[in-house]
Protein backbone atom coordinates (compact mmCIF):
# COMPACT_ATOMS: atom_id res chain seq x y z
CA UNK A 1 0.00 0.00 0.00
CA UNK A 2 1.20 3.56 -0.87
CA UNK A 3 1.18 6.20 1.93
CA UNK A 4 -0.30 9.20 1.02
CA UNK A 5 -0.38 10.29 4.40
CA UNK A 6 2.58 13.42 3.30
CA UNK A 7 0.54 15.01 0.93
CA UNK A 8 -2.11 17.16 1.19
CA UNK A 9 -5.12 15.60 -0.30
CA UNK A 10 -8.89 17.39 0.48
CA UNK A 11 -12.13 16.63 -1.43
CA UNK A 12 -11.53 19.91 -3.89
CA UNK A 13 -8.45 18.42 -4.70
CA UNK A 14 -9.54 15.00 -5.23
CA UNK A 15 -12.36 16.76 -7.23
CA UNK A 16 -10.14 18.55 -8.90
CA UNK A 17 -7.48 15.72 -10.51
CA UNK A 18 -10.75 13.31 -11.27
CA UNK A 19 -12.46 15.96 -13.28
CA UNK A 20 -9.36 16.43 -15.71
CA UNK A 21 -8.74 12.76 -16.01
CA UNK A 22 -12.68 12.63 -16.97
CA UNK A 23 -11.78 15.32 -19.26
CA UNK A 24 -9.06 13.25 -20.71
CA UNK A 25 -11.01 10.13 -21.38
CA UNK A 26 -13.49 11.79 -22.68
CA UNK A 27 -11.57 13.68 -25.40
CA UNK A 28 -9.58 10.44 -26.20
CA UNK A 29 -13.07 8.70 -26.82
CA UNK A 30 -14.27 11.70 -29.10
CA UNK A 31 -11.09 11.62 -31.10
CA UNK A 32 -11.24 7.63 -31.13
CA UNK A 33 -15.08 8.19 -32.65
CA UNK A 34 -14.61 11.69 -34.50
CA UNK A 35 -10.85 12.17 -35.06
CA UNK A 36 -10.36 16.03 -35.05
CA UNK A 37 -9.26 18.16 -38.07
CA UNK A 38 -7.43 20.65 -37.71
CA UNK A 39 -8.96 24.59 -38.62
CA UNK A 40 -8.03 28.08 -37.54
CA UNK A 41 -10.57 29.98 -35.49
CA UNK A 42 -9.36 33.53 -33.59
CA UNK A 43 -5.93 32.13 -32.70
CA UNK A 44 -3.77 33.02 -35.45
CA UNK A 45 -2.93 29.47 -35.60
CA UNK A 46 -3.93 26.04 -36.92
CA UNK A 47 -5.46 24.26 -33.46
CA UNK A 48 -7.07 20.56 -33.08
CA UNK A 49 -9.37 19.87 -30.23
CA UNK A 50 -6.58 19.16 -28.18
CA UNK A 51 -4.36 21.88 -28.59
CA UNK A 52 -7.56 24.12 -27.80
CA UNK A 53 -7.92 22.18 -24.67
CA UNK A 54 -4.45 22.40 -23.29
CA UNK A 55 -5.05 26.35 -23.93
CA UNK A 56 -8.22 26.56 -21.93
CA UNK A 57 -6.47 24.24 -19.53
CA UNK A 58 -3.39 26.81 -19.36
CA UNK A 59 -6.14 29.76 -19.32
CA UNK A 60 -8.26 28.44 -16.61
CA UNK A 61 -4.66 27.87 -14.44
CA UNK A 62 -3.89 31.76 -14.75
CA UNK A 63 -7.07 32.70 -13.96
CA UNK A 64 -6.92 30.92 -10.40
CA UNK A 65 -3.52 32.57 -10.39
CA UNK A 66 -4.41 36.23 -11.06
CA UNK A 67 -7.76 35.91 -8.67
CA UNK A 68 -5.53 34.22 -5.81
CA UNK A 69 -2.47 36.88 -6.45
CA UNK A 70 -4.80 40.04 -6.96
CA UNK A 71 -8.40 39.75 -5.60
CA UNK A 72 -10.18 38.72 -2.57
CA UNK A 73 -13.34 36.95 -4.40
CA UNK A 74 -13.73 33.45 -3.99
CA UNK A 75 -12.12 30.85 -6.00
CA UNK A 76 -15.86 29.82 -7.40
CA UNK A 77 -15.90 32.59 -9.17
CA UNK A 78 -12.17 32.04 -10.54
CA UNK A 79 -14.19 28.96 -11.69
CA UNK A 80 -17.11 30.47 -13.14
CA UNK A 81 -15.08 32.45 -15.01
CA UNK A 82 -12.30 29.87 -16.45
CA UNK A 83 -15.33 27.31 -17.49
CA UNK A 84 -16.31 30.14 -19.20
CA UNK A 85 -13.40 31.06 -20.61
CA UNK A 86 -12.89 27.50 -21.33
CA UNK A 87 -15.73 27.21 -23.87
CA UNK A 88 -15.27 30.00 -25.76
CA UNK A 89 -11.92 28.77 -26.51
CA UNK A 90 -12.54 25.12 -27.21
CA UNK A 91 -15.40 26.64 -29.34
CA UNK A 92 -14.20 29.25 -31.23
CA UNK A 93 -9.84 29.04 -30.75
Amino acid sequence: MIDLQWMAWTVPTAIFFTTIVLILVGMTVWQILQPTVERRGLLPIRTTRGDRLFIALLTAAYIHLGFIGLSDLSLWVALGVSVVCGLLILRYA
